[in-house]
């Protein structure tokens, strides 16, 4: 702080005597002051204005520029929004299309299954009634035979004496008729 006071020293001496140069005007300083500012000014024009005018006019280029790229990038930006929103919703209708298509199949997969479970059903209800049938007509066909077979034995042991194949014939029609196979037929499916 010495030190400035010490540099300002000088002006202060001069105080009350004139020492206010700068407040009061004089006609040289100002000549010279615009004469310096005319000079300034005339250089600033020809070489500084024109360059700070081409920058501004640079930057305002390119600032327009910017704002155009960024409209057409946000036009474009909504059209892909636009054509993503559509696509997103034709993907729902068609994931809601297969989900229908897929229940369909599935429910006439099962009524298929249940279609061809029944057919099998009826194909081995069909199977075992032919075969029941089949061993009812062979145990019948037994039963015939033994019977045959008893009469014989029986009449021979009743008469003691042989008969010869015309009689057995006889006697075996005889027997046979007298039975009701087709009532035995008949009991056998019951059971």
């Amino acid at each position: 702080m010495t030190q400035s006071l010490s540099t300002l020293a000088p002006f202060l001496a001069q105080g009350g005597s004139g020492g206010s140069f700068l407040v009061t005007p004089s006609i040289g300083l100002m000549i010279w002051t615009l004469l310096a500012f005319g000079l300034t000014y005339a250089v600033l024009r020809k070489f500084a204005f024109p360059r700070i005018a081409d920058n501004l006019d640079k930057r305002q280029r390119a600032i327009e520029e910017s704002i155009e790229t960024a409209e057409r990038t946000k036009s474009e930006a909504e059209e892909i929004l636009a054509e993503y929103r559509e696509r997103l919703k034709e993907a729902r209708t068609q994931a809601e299309e297969i989900v229908v298509r897929a229940r369909r199949a599935g429910e006439q997969h099962e009524a298929d299954s249940l279609a061809e479970a029944k057919r099998r059903r009826e194909e081995m209800v069909e199977q075992t009634r032919r075969d029941v049938e089949q061993e009812t007509r062979r145990a019948i066909q037994e039963i015939r035979k033994e019977v045959a077979d008893l009469t014989i034995m029986a009449t021979e042991k009743v008469t003691r004496k042989s008969l010869t194949d015309d009689d057995q014939r006889r006697l075996v029609d005889e027997a046979l008729g007298e039975l009701d196979f087709e009532r035995l037929a008949g009991e056998a499916r019951q059971n």
